[in-house]
């Protein structure tokens, strides 16, 4: 007989204490923060959302694997279970271990890229694009149309937009694209899958010009599992399988093991390439580690090795997808207005639209980012003109769109957990009205939104 409830593919073994505060500890925490959430102290948070990146529940087989945690400097049998962890799934021949994903972009478009390049790419989350810009390149966004409007429905809305690859590699010249990237899931775009359909197109604009592509793949088994529920003829692959696939279009990828790795820390540069795989590496040696550690322990390559497979079981992706869902129907059950259908690691509120007084100068969605944790004791992430508004050359530019991203450790809340924060997110949106904007006061010129400092408009 089939039920409804989706339960947790887990027990709970061990338990960490959360600390619940009052409204009144939470306004004092704020305002020493200067109302940025990344400053607060994760002792002052009761849910925290702030980002799926290595806040996750490590499993028994990963603690037990920590265990043969060989830290040698050179050649430790860590890494070849590694290496052959993330060879099986991505077929990639060269496999470079790094400390987190922005030290693979880093390396990758440090080896790759110079000034005024281009990059073209679904929609490039905050450390690559400010890694592409680091180097004087230029991170250009070309999501399809679907893909800019939270309420559009669209099965993939994370597919790049074709004749726009076309035009700008037409208008700029292939000898200016030194590769072209796709993020799975499409992380600043609402957590949005690509399908399979899309990645081949692009892999086919790709051979017509000569140009390498290349994945940000952080949430590659999210993906796998949306082409299974969603994409024709994919019904009866298991995700690894589409996995596969997916890495089988591609020459190269970038990659944060603290998404779907399933582990606290580490990440990896895969790479077809051997002339290239041989600048990188020169590059991890000086900046990292050996090519055997790349700045990881042991026991941290030996938990990655066990987490790629994890993240690819099915039971777990089912829940982990559906837990999002969830959250999803319960906000717009209540009208609050949010970036649909949901993606695997998160949900997206539109803030623009659930607060239209708060004009973009004011960051609204810096705002409501504010208020949840001030209500609730909870903590998410501006996606929006604080995180992407500044530019190269120093100018302000409103974001397409204004989120606040509520992210899901993996296997670390319950549904009561997730029943709490759609209160909490059913309450801000009834006394919205009251949601007041933010002015900054200061900022650093580059990823900002860690460090930036705001205040209350009209006073705190």
């Amino acid at each position: 007989m089939p039920f409804k409830t989706i339960i947790e593919p887990f027990r709970i073994k061990t338990v960490e204490p959360i600390r619940h505060t009052t409204r009144e500890e939470r306004e004092a925490a704020l305002k020493e923060a200067g109302y940025n959430l990344f400053l607060l102290k994760a002792e002052d948070v009761l849910i925290d959302l702030l980002t799926d990146s290595g806040t996750g529940a490590m499993s028994s087989a990963q603690w037990a694997g920590m265990m043969q945690g060989d830290e040698s400097y050179a050649g430790g049998k860590s890494f070849y279970r590694f290496e052959a962890a993330a060879r099986e799934i991505t077929h990639l021949k060269h496999i470079i271990p790094t400390h987190q994903g922005r030290a693979a972009e880093r390396i990758l478009f440090g080896s790759t890229l110079k000034p005024g390049d281009i990059v073209p790419n679904n929609t490039h989350f905050d450390t690559t694009r400010a890694n592409i810009e680091y180097v004087g390149a230029e991170a250009r966004d070309l999501v399809i149309a679907e893909g800019r409007v939270p309420s559009s429905l669209h099965p993939f809305k994370g597919n790049m937009d074709i004749d726009r690859l076309e035009a700008t590699i037409a208008e700029v010249g292939a000898q200016n694209i030194p590769l072209v990237m796709m993020t799975v899931t499409n992380n600043s775009g609402g957590g949005q899958p690509v399908s399979l359909e899309n990645l081949r197109a692009v892999r086919a604009v790709c051979d017509r010009h000569g140009l390498p592509f290349f994945l940000d793949a952080c949430r590659f088994a999210e993906n796998a599992y949306f082409i299974k529920l969603r994409e024709p003829g994919y019904a009866d692959k298991t995700p690894r399988e589409i996995a596969r696939e997916m890495f089988s279009l591609v020459d190269g990828c970038t990659m944060s093991a603290k998404k779907d790795g399933m582990a606290n820390i580490g990440g990896f540069l895969a790479l077809r390439d051997e002339g290239l795989a041989g600048q990188c590496k020169n590059l991890l040696i000086l900046t990292e580690g050996f090519v055997t550690y790349g700045g990881l322990a042991g026991y941290d390559l030996e938990a990655i090795a066990v987490g790629l497979k994890e993240a690819l079981d099915e039971d777990y992706l089912h829940y982990r997808t559906r837990s999002v869902e969830y959250l999803g129907e319960k906000l717009r059950a209540a009208g609050i207005p949010i970036i649909w259908p949901t993606g695997g690691h998160a949900i997206y509120i539109d803030a623009k639209g659930m607060l239209p007084h708060i004009p973009q100068r004011e960051y609204p969605a810096w705002a409501l980012s504010c208020a949840l944790y001030l209500e609730g004791g909870v903590r998410s992430v501006e996606i929006g003109s604080v995180m992407f508004g500044r530019q190269p050359d120093g100018r302000e530019v409103p974001a397409a769109m204004e989120l606040v991203r509520l992210a899901f450790p993996r296997r670390v809340y319950t549904q009561s957990h997730v029943d709490y924060l759609a209160e909490v997110c059913l309450y801000v949106n009834e006394i919205k009205d009251q949601v007041r904007g933010v002015k900054m006061v200061w900022g650093a010129p580059a990823l900002r939104h860690f460090t930036a400092r705001f205040e209350m408009v009209g006073g705190s």
